[in-house]
């Protein structure tokens, strides 16, 4: 019982909670490492994609930097679910890699997850998940719904 409890109250704080992957900048501060954009489609079934920035971009400050990038996808129990692959690939990324501490320069790039479990091709279960991208030790997150 003590379980569900605190499952409904991770998941009604997620619901409550503002965005965090669009970063503001105050004046005179370094610009974020990186930006999560919204994955889409959201809510979706069985698959989505999640776009995200480093660097940035577009207007690439330093293009020789090589970015340490690692995106992870979380249960309301911020337990681990899957770990998305880039999609396309550019750079010196191969397409289809696994987004875990993967250099990468700064760019635009669109990671990719088929909606199963790690490593398993069992479907997620209808719920709320969290997107969490890490870039140089910043972290960026946002929530993603599964809708059978």
């Amino acid at each position: 019982m003590r379980y569900r409890w605190s499952a409904l109250i991770v998941v009604l704080t997620l619901i409550l909670m503002p965005r965090v992957g669009v970063s503001q900048t105050a004046a005179g501060t370094k610009p974020p490492a990186a930006k999560l954009g919204q994955n889409y489609p959201n809510p979706f079934n069985p698959e989505t994609r999640i776009p995200f920035s480093v660097g940035g971009s577009p207007a690439c400050t330093d293009p020789s930097h090589q970015y340490k990038v690692t995106l992870r996808i979380y249960n309301a129990l911020m337990q681990l679910v899957a770990v998305p692959v880039i999609q396309g690939g550019a750079g010196n990324v191969a397409g289809g890699q696994p987004l875990q501490n993967v250099l990468v320069p700064c760019g635009q790039y669109v990671a990719y997850w088929n909606g199963n479990y790690l490593n398993t091709s069992k479907e997620a279960a209808s719920g709320v998940y969290l997107a969490a991208l890490d870039v140089d030790g910043q972290r960026f997150i946002i929530k993603m719904i599964v809708m059978k």
